[in-house]
């Protein structure tokens, strides 16, 4: 009796093996998903930013002119991640070209531009992976000179003038350490009094709307 019992079961295992051998090998090898990569948006990072400004009025000095133009120059950053929740802390400084002539030199004229500007801002942002969305505000500054000429001869003066800026972004990183950012900013500088003791020519509050875009290295 036991041998039966032996031999059948050895029929039966020995029946089983090749149908289980021959399932597994038709079932197909799937690969498990790869880990999809987080980007991490701390650290320090440097870059070079352009854009174009205009004055959201006329000068008061004058009523004459709208200051436009373009500028261009160079960021450097801090960024604190804590989730998805981005701090950052960044500064900048542009070579500018943002201003109005009226009148002509070889008669009487009148010019009012802004050479240098620049900001200290904090940031405060969402991280989605690769994009960031954020908000910004803090100090800002420009470098404006003022030009009288009449019969081709001009006087100048030049005044810093301090003053807030507001804004948003919206910054994408693109490849390993590089990034692309677009940036809508309002800035609002005091007046300044200018050609002391002689005319004193106050220029009034000057407010740019202003939209720049850049590109960042990561560290």
């Amino acid at each position: 009796m036991k041998k039966i019992l032996l031999t059948t079961t050895a029929l039966i295992a020995l029946g089983i093996a090749p149908a289980a051998a021959a399932d597994l090998a038709a079932r197909p090898y799937t690969k498990a998903p790869a880990a999809i990569a987080i980007n991490n948006w701390g650290g320090f990072y440097l870059g070079a930013m352009g854009g174009y400004a205009q004055q959201t009025d006329s000068n008061v000095a004058v009523g004459l002119g709208e200051m436009k133009g373009g500028f261009a120059g160079g960021t450097l950053g801090y960024n604190w991640q804590t989730g998805n929740l981005v701090l950052g802390l960044e500064a900048d400084a542009a070579w500018a070209d943002v201003g109005f002539t009226v009148g002509n030199p070889a008669i009487a004229a009148f010019e009012s531009r802004i050479r240098d500007m620049g900001t200290v801002r904090g940031r405060i942002g969402y991280a989605i992976d690769q994009v960031l969305i954020y908000g910004t505000g803090g100090y800002a500054w420009a470098d404006n000179r003022l030009t009288l000429s009449a019969a081709n001869v001009s006087v100048s003066d030049s005044k810093i003038h301090s003053g807030w800026i507001v804004g948003a972004g919206v910054e994408v990183m693109f490849a390993p350490k590089w990034s692309v950012k677009a940036e809508y900013l309002y800035r609002s500088f005091e007046s300044q009094t200018y050609f002391a003791g002689i005319l004193l020519l106050a220029s009034g509050t000057l407010n740019l709307n202003s939209v720049q875009v850049g590109v960042n290295y990561h560290f």
